[in-house]
């Protein structure tokens, strides 16, 4: 079984993405162990912290959190026209310090959503260019931009419309595909 990492780019309690993390949980694989990892209490990341060998506890935390997972998968709204503030730091937290990045080599994946007709495409796409660097081997296709998040749910939390959610049963699928993908190219090397 493989461990993955969700990260939730909005941390309103009764936040519309963290909403579809957990549906998507549902519809995951078998073979992979989803947990929301929760970024709303990592401190600002700032580097003299761990140039003085003195990181935020919560940063450390994170991070070995972090290590122990197999992949990531982040599903995010758009805050103007980009990745939310709590997200980037979250990024940049475990990307640092230098040459100790906790993202490098994880099979990631991104969902964005919101209210808007667009389902937060300028966040997604920030992410994906992200990853180039955090050297998250992103899955390129499906791709999930879901707009009109707001009614996407019956009163019970789940997908109402039955073609939106075979279409995020076919995502997680091809997630599940993935990370199997990925993880055995590094089991062979």
């Amino acid at each position: 079984m493989k461990k993955i990492a969700v990260i939730v780019g909005s941390l309103r309690k009764e936040s519309w993405n963290r909403k579809l993390a957990l549906a998507l949980m549902k519809l995951a694989s078998p073979a992979l162990k989803m947990e929301i990892i929760d970024i709303g209490k990592l401190p600002l990341y700032n580097q003299d912290l761990d140039d003085e060998n003195v990181p935020a506890r919560e940063w450390t935390a994170f991070r070995e959190k972090m290590a122990t997972m197999d992949g990531v998968f982040f599903v995010t709204p758009e805050y103007n026209r980009s990745v939310p503030g709590v997200l980037k730091n979250a990024i940049d937290v475990g990307s640092r310090p230098y040459g100790k990045s906790i993202w490098s080599g994880k099979p990631g994946a991104v969902i964005s959503a919101s209210p808007g007709a667009i389902g937060g495409f300028g966040a997604n796409q920030h992410l994906r260019q992200s990853f180039v660097f955090l050297d998250i081997p992103c899955m390129q296709s499906p791709e999930a931009y879901i707009g009109d998040v707001s009614h996407l749910f019956d009163q019970d939390s789940n997908i109402a419309k039955e073609d939106t959610r075979q279409f995020l049963q076919k995502y997680m699928d091809a997630y599940a595909n993935w990370v199997n993908k990925i993880l055995s190219k590094e089991n062979i090397s």
